[in-house]
């Protein structure tokens, strides 16, 4: 590994690899496949881009999305390695130049979107050159069952049949069983070595609540936690995202929308500004996130609930990549549950399909309702046990408090069986409470046994029991009879009595608490550290890239407690490759000796 320890140190700048890195890397360079499972900010891309130097040839990387080719690629440059991109922006001249550098062998690294690689010009092309690996990035959208499906993923089995000797690696941060076996047979990796890094990501706070004033709520957690910070926040809808964002807009925060709506090019200004500078949410679907590097951004919300769990850990992944305090906040409420449904029974999936779809829908609201380690559970969903409770979830730090419903469960059964499994939550809990409505009296509700038993909850209380009981699977929705609810089996115990159940009890939101901003460590100047910033800023200005492809803040956090005061001493800093020791190095031991002269 002697030449791809030198490559981590001399051109990236890092002492040494996190496991398992140097295994994967290894693996690549001797010629195998692999297939790695790393959480979002482990360091994923070092293990294609060291053994794409090392090897001879160019590696070439699979990546979903066009509009982060450039800043993946301006990154590496910054490093002194070779990289390129093919892709739709490019003009013909500038395309046929990069097509030329693969050919003569003066690339290191090539980035194709998964649609031109499946062009016959492309193919042809890379049948010329010499290939040294190919990198499928984001594989999780290989896989139907993957919360991101992507139909020119399927195409990739082709790397194999036209390239057999060319090693591969498949690299996402979230996969369950069945995804990992799908992205296998696809991809045709069945020798592949697998590699499964911890999925916990100890300095994200998950923090998960009812909505009952959703604007309101995330209002009172932006100002009080979150006035200056870059987030992003999750919607179900297009139309949604834009609703937030402008509003949020009149409220006094940097927001912009982000969905696949927009034009190419106001998205790519969107996302440019949010890369670029500090303060920017966006508000978006799904659409967006895939691939980001900022590494500050400090909060992830969701206003609507994801549909599987790993899209939230995809998405909740994008906090607080620099290892510091982040937070994943979101509230749900059980239209939502209902809303996904109907986008499920609307889909063109098979029965197979649709049938891992609400499983996978049932474990997310499970994880919403649970009141035991939020963390533990989300863990667990991936194979990977957590002994200890984390200390870093909502109810580890608030537990939540609990009661004995189980008569108020089996009321709750009772009224939906005895009104023919048909109606939803209002009307039953109407049922429960003896409302006088049109609908109680045209079905002849008022003469049920039911009818009228349930007056000592009130309406938000029955709507909670409800919920819980969906989530734990005593109901279901039955999206063919317009929402109604039905019993499921596993209820018949509870009918009987014999079990009791523990609900969680659900009171509306305090006014949040108001946290820290995380501050930097105790020996660290804020004057130097905000000198440092605007030098780096000047520089990520003048080359076009967002200020962390500079340096990393925990490589200017280094710089403030370290005080290099020449080039010998910069070189140590973390991050600090050669290239970058040439190119900035004078001017960062600058700002320092300017800030140590003043003081």
């Amino acid at each position: 590994m002697s030449s791809a320890q030198d490559i981590l140190q001399s051109v990236f700048g890092f002492p040494s690899f996190r496991p398992p890195q140097q295994q994967i890397i290894q693996t690549l360079i001797d010629g195998g496949d692999a297939l790695v499972l790393m959480p979002t900010g482990g360091g994923k891309s070092l293990c294609y881009q060291i053994p794409a130097i090392v090897r001879q040839g160019c590696g070439v990387v699979i990546s979903p999305l066009i509009a982060l080719m450039q800043d993946q690629v301006s990154a590496l440059r910054l490093f002194g390695v070779r990289a390129a991109f093919l892709n739709s922006t490019l003009d013909r001249s500038t395309a046929e130049e990069i097509e030329q550098s693969l050919l003569d062998g003066k690339l290191d690294l090539l980035y194709i979107a998964p649609e031109r690689l499946n062009q016959a010009r492309t193919l042809s092309l890379l049948r010329q050159a010499s290939i040294a690996l190919f990198a499928i990035d984001e594989a999780h959208c290989v896989s139907q069952w993957g919360h991101d499906f992507r139909v020119d993923y399927l195409q990739l089995s082709l790397l194999h049949e036209l390239f057999p000797d060319v090693p591969r690696i498949a690299l996402t941060a979230t996969a369950d069983d069945r995804t990992r076996e799908e992205i296998i047979q696809r991809l045709e990796l069945t020798a592949a070595r697998h590699f499964i890094a911890g999925f916990d990501r100890p300095n994200i706070r998950y923090r998960i609540a009812l909505k009952h004033n959703p604007k309101q709520q995330l209002l009172r957690f932006l100002r009080l936690e979150h006035a200056d910070d870059a987030g992003i926040i999750y919607c179900l809808s297009r139309k949604k995202t834009e609703d937030i964002a402008y509003w949020l807009q009149d409220q006094g925060f940097d927001a912009l929308p982000y969905h696949a709506g927009l034009n190419g090019e106001t998205r790519a200004r969107h996302q440019d500004k949010f890369l670029r500078e500090d303060g920017v949410i966006i508000v978006a679907t799904i659409a967006f996130g895939m691939g980001i590097d900022k590494p500050d951004v400090r909060f992830v919300v969701h206003l609507d609930m994801p549909k599987t769990i790993e899209s939230y850990y995809q998405e909740t992944g994008r906090a607080g990549r620099d290892g510091e305090a982040a937070d994943a906040w979101m509230i749900y409420g059980l239209q939502d549950v209902i809303k996904l449904r109907q986008m499920m029974a609307g889909s063109g999936g098979s029965e197979e399909f649709k049938r891992a779809e609400q499983h996978r829908l049932n474990a997310m609201l499970g994880l919403c309702e649970i009141t035991t380690c939020r963390r533990q559970t989300l863990l667990a969903y991936f194979g990977e046990i957590l002994d200890q409770p984390c200390g870093n979830c909502d109810t580890c730090l608030e537990p939540a408090q609990t009661w004995d419903g189980t008569e108020a469960a089996r009321m709750a059964l009772s009224a939906a069986y005895r009104t023919g499994q048909r109606f939803g939550v209002n009307h039953l809990v109407d049922v429960l409470r003896g409302a006088d409505t049109d609908k109680i009296f045209q079905f002849n509700h008022h003469h049920l046994a039911s009818y009228g038993i349930g007056t000592d909850l009130d309406n938000n209380q029955w709507r909670s029991v409800f919920r819980q009981l969906v989530a734990r699977g005593y109901l279901s929705v039955d999206l063919e009879r317009f929402g109604g609810l039905r019993l499921e089996t596993a209820c018949r115990p509870l009918l009987r009595g014999e079990e009791r159940i523990e609900l969680r009890l659900d009171i509306k939101a305090k006014a949040a608490k108001r946290q820290t901003k995380t501050a930097l460590a105790l020996d660290v100047d804020v004057a130097l550290w905000e000198a440092l910033r605007d030098c780096r800023r000047e520089f990520a200005e003048e080359q076009g890239v967002p200020p962390y492809v500079i340096f990393h803040d925990s490589a200017l956090q280094e710089m403030c407690v370290n005080l290099p005061r020449d080039l010998n001493e910069f070189s140590l800093v973390s991050g600090v490759g050669e290239r970058k020791l040439e190119k900035y190095g004078p001017a960062f031991i600058r700002v320092i000796g300017d800030h140590l002269s003043a003081h």
